[in-house]
């Protein structure tokens, strides 16, 4: 009874597509944990992966006679969108890499390909279970703490998704543009493809574009040599000297000043550059990433982002979803950042009622993690459920509407608040209508306020405003 029982339960099926030139090591695939098939082309995949029981996991190479191993991908995520590939391929080919995990695969292994890596990877997707077992396991959150108290937490496809690919790029020393709304987790996103790199024992820095004022910008980023301007008494170095081996994120990169654009450009091409004032050349080992919550299709066309720089940059293109776009994470990341604010504030973690967890579920959080993250620490401070409950249905309403929110928060907020609520409504509708009228142009619409572009930027992020196309929600 024990041996039928045993042989009842199915191994996972590998799927080797052109077994012969996989350059695999021998025994790498142990066949008394998986029940192994092979194809010897393209044609025979396709034809394999129309029966069924489909494969649980497809090992292929990039080079797959009678087609393009990508094409092939293509062709079978096109019959199976949940199927599960990992390709094979060179080292240097970091372009066949980021291609194949954007089209949807599982990871990029280097050739010639280690047993021990190879086993781990085939552990994780599959494990020692049966694939009527997988689908709960693929389903478990996953917290991956980095460097400075930050965490990356994928439980929604979406980011999970987010995760392979940095799995991935994260081995090819390559640029890496993340494009997405401000408050995403696009800086979240850099410390996971750093702590995931062979630079990861090296620095990571962060230098934000549009909080540094454009004359000061070069200087922070290539240094200054003595005398190159009023105060500048002695050297100092710059951020890509300081981040030898290491990597750099430049965060709201769309927001630099089109002449320093071209000398990031050229220090993209060689990684050499020279200080402000100086004769000689630097060379610099660093990484770079980048990160914008720009329309970047508009910025080219108005010419305020380089074409030749965003294609240097984009390498391998991230997009990072908005929060309401994966909101099964939602009441993770409450009980996360509770746990992570509590403990910066030696105060007693706080419960969510259902009431309040469903509120925050139905709210679409346009300021995405970083509006969560400050909602959470409010609630910990205050405690007061009803005043977090009023913030979020005041938040809710258009800018349009705001005239009309300190009456519909009059019944739990004292007076104070309301005449906080008038000004701070009042202040986001003018800057939402100075957006609207210069056509989202933040230097027109900073001269229109009469207020600096610097502080501009600062209102726009404190009142988590966005341009039309990114203000939609779905509905709820």
């Amino acid at each position: 009874m024990a041996t039928a029982a045993v042989s009842a339960i199915s191994l996972p099926v590998v799927l080797m597509v052109n077994a012969e030139h996989l350059r695999l090591p021998s025994r790498a695939v142990d066949v008394e944990d998986y029940q192994i098939e092979t194809a010897g082309s393209a044609s025979a995949a396709l034809e394999r992966l129309q029966r069924r029981p489909v494969p649980d996991l497809v090992l292929m190479n990039v080079a797959v006679p009678g087609a393009e191993g990508l094409q092939t991908l293509q062709w079978a995520r096109e019959l199976h969108p949940e199927l599960k590939v990992i390709m094979l391929g060179s080292a240097s080919d970091a372009r066949s890499a980021a291609l194949a995990v954007r089209m949807g695969a599982l990871d990029y292994l280097s050739e010639p390909v280690q047993q021990a890596e190879l086993q781990a990877l085939l552990q994780q997707h599959l494990g020692e279970v049966a694939p009527a077992q997988e689908a709960a396991v693929d389903g478990d959150p996953e917290i991956i703490n980095l460097s400075d108290g930050a965490s990356f937490l994928c439980a929604s496809p979406a980011m999970k998704q987010i995760h392979a690919q940095a799995c991935v790029i994260a081995k090819f020393d390559m640029p890496v543009l993340m494009l997405g709304q401000s408050g995403t987790g696009k800086e979240v996103v850099s410390l996971l493809i750093h702590h995931l790199s062979p630079r990861a024992k090296y620095p990571f820095l962060k230098v934000n574009c549009a909080a540094v004022p454009a004359d000061l910008l070069e200087s922070e980023l290539f240094g200054y040599e003595a005398g190159a301007f009023t105060g500048a008494t002695k050297a100092k170095p710059g951020k890509f000297e300081l981040c030898e081996k290491g990597t750099i994120l430049l965060d709201e990169v769309g927001e630099m000043p089109p002449a320093l654009q071209a000398k990031l450009l050229h220090f993209l091409q060689d990684h050499r550059f020279s200080r402000l004032g100086g004769r000689t050349t630097i060379q610099a080992d660093v990484r770079i990433l980048a990160a914008t919550n720009i329309n970047v299709e508009e910025a080219l066309a108005a010419k305020t982002l380089r074409e030749d720089l965003y294609y240097r940059l984009s390498g391998f293109t991230m997009r990072i979803p908005p929060l309401r776009e994966r909101k099964k994470e939602i009441p993770l990341l409450m009980t996360h950042f509770m746990k992570k604010n509590a403990a910066q504030f030696s105060s007693p973690e706080r419960r969510f009622s259902q009431t309040l967890l469903q509120a925050c579920l139905s709210y679409a959080w346009p300021g995405n993690l970083r509006q969560l993250e400050n909602f959470v620490r409010r609630y910990l401070v205050l405690g007061d459920e009803e005043l977090a409950l009023s913030e979020l249905r005041v938040s809710q309403r258009a800018p349009g509407d705001m005239r009309q929110a300190p009456l519909a928060a009059k019944d739990s907020s004292g007076l104070k608040f309301l005449a906080r609520s008038v000004k701070k409504e009042a202040e986001a509708a003018a800057i939402a209508h100075a957006l609207e009228q210069t056509n989202w142009h933040r230097q027109k619409a900073a001269t229109l306020l009469k207020i600096s572009y610097k502080a501009l930027l600062y209102k726009i992020k404190q009142y988590e405003l966005h341009p039309p196309e990114t203000e939609q929600v779905d509905a709820l």
